[in-house]
C-alpha cells in the first residue's frame, strides 16, 4: 500500500450536510460502507489503524462536510478482524467531490504520510455502495445520553434471487410497516439501503441498534413473536423463502471517533 492508494481509497469519503436526515425534508442519500480488512500481528495493526481512522480519517472527513460517521469494529462477525466505516452523501455526486476535498486537505495527507511510512497499515478495503429507501433517507443518531454505555449494533444484507423479489422485501420495510415494528420492538433503526455497487447483489443492508446483546436477543424474539411480523410473512408472496434467499449479520461495536454510538 503506497500513499497515492491510500488517499484515492481514503477520499471516498463522505458528504452529508447534518446528522439525521429525515424523509419530510430529504431525498435518499447514497450510503458508503468501507471495510478495512485488518491481520493480528505483532505490530498491532488494528491499533495503529483504529487509532489512526479516529484521530486523523474522521476528523478529516469532517472537514470535508461529512456525517454522520459511524466507525465499528466486530464483537461477532465472519472476517475478523476489520474496522468499518458508515459514511453519508446527499448523492453520488458529492461522493465524488469528497475526493477531490480530501485529497486537498494537506493536515490530512501529512498525518497519512506518517501513518504509513511504517509497517503496513491494514491489508485491504472493500467498499459498498447503497442508495438509501426513500422512506428512511438518510442515517439517523440514536441519542446519546450521558453515562450511556455504547450501544451493540448490527447490520445485516439480505441477498434477494431477484429485482423483483428484492423489490418485494424492500416493500415490507418501506409500506408494509416493518421498521416501524421493529421501533416498537426495541430494534432502534439507524439506516437502510438498497445495494447499488458491490458484492452480493442483488440485496440491501441495514443498521439496528440495541442497548446490550441481552436486549438484542429480547427485541428480536419480541419481534419475531409479534401479531403483527407473523401477520405481514404470511401474507403470500412475501415470506423469507419468496423474497430473502440469504442472510448475513455482523455484531459491532462503535469505536472511539464514531459519531454514532
Amino acid at each position: 500500500m503506497n500513499r497515492r492508494n491510500f488517499i484515492a481509497g481514503a477520499a471516498a469519503a463522505p458528504l452529508a450536510s447534518s446528522l439525521s436526515m429525515r424523509a419530510e425534508d430529504a431525498k435518499p442519500s447514497l450510503l458508503e460502507l468501507r471495510k478495512f480488512l485488518l491481520r493480528n500481528t505483532t505490530d498491532n495493526q488494528r491499533g495503529r489503524l483504529t487509532d489512526f481512522v479516529g484521530r486523523t480519517y474522521v476528523p478529516a472527513l469532517i472537514r470535508a462536510g461529512a456525517g454522520p460517521i459511524g466507525l465499528f469494529s466486530p464483537l461477532v462477525a465472519p472476517d475478523a478482524p476489520f474496522l468499518l466505516l458508515l459514511a453519508a452523501y446527499p448523492s453520488f455526486d458529492a461522493f465524488d467531490q469528497a475526493q477531490t476535498k480530501l485529497a486537498q486537505d494537506e493536515a490530512f495527507l501529512k498525518e497519512t504520510e506518517k501513518a504509513i511510512a511504517g509497517p503496513l497499515l491494514y491489508q485491504r478495503e472493500e467498499v459498498t455502495l447503497l442508495k438509501a429507501f426513500p422512506g428512511f433517507p438518510g442515517i439517523e443518531v440514536p441519542p446519546v445520553e450521558s453515562g450511556r454505555a455504547p450501544r451493540v449494533f448490527e447490520l445485516r444484507t439480505y441477498e434477494s434471487s431477484s429485482m423483483l423479489s428484492l423489490k418485494k422485501k424492500i416493500g415490507m420495510f418501506e409500506g408494509g410497516g416493518e421498521i416501524d415494528l421493529f421501533r416498537k420492538c426495541g430494534l432502534v433503526p439507524v439506516f437502510f439501503g438498497a445495494q447499488i455497487a458491490g458484492v452480493k447483489m442483488p440485496s440491501l443492508t441495514y443498521m439496528v441498534a440495541f442497548d446490550n446483546l441481552t436486549a438484542r436477543d429480547a427485541n428480536w424474539h419480541t419481534f419475531g413473536t409479534s401479531p403483527e411480523w407473523k401477520k405481514i410473512s404470511s401474507t403470500p408472496g412475501l415470506s423469507d423463502g419468496e423474497t430473502v434467499s440469504n442472510i448475513t449479520n455482523m455484531l459491532l461495536s462503535p469505536l472511539p471517533g464514531s459519531q454514532i454510538r
